[in-house]
């Protein structure tokens, strides 16, 4: 049986501009402009949104939760990564 619905793609959102996209959901569509036309219809009806972006699902790449421990823990002994390591100067009021 062969798949009439096109491919799945995941949907991201924009609230306002300036604000980060945020995964809404997603959709069957056959190419990127069917995607983003389904997107707005379904995803923006109500004004929801200034922009969207689709991303066909085959291309999304994730990391897994099995993997923490190995795949995070190299970043814990780079303590310039963390703001305690940095010195804020008393001229600086607002951060």
């Amino acid at each position: 049986m062969s798949d009439s619905q096109g491919p799945m793609w995941e949907v991201f959102v924009q609230k306002k501009a300036g604000q980060p996209f945020v995964h809404c959901g997603n959709l069957h569509a056959f190419d990127k402009e069917m995607a983003l036309q389904n997107a707005r219809d379904l995803y923006t009806r109500r004004m929801e949104g200034v922009a969207l972006w689709v991303v066909k699902s085959e291309h999304i790449v994730a990391s897994s939760p099995e993997d923490q421990g190995s795949f995070f823990e190299p970043a814990n002994d780079k303590i310039f990564r963390h703001p305690t390591f940095y010195q804020v100067p008393d001229i600086i009021k607002h951060m």
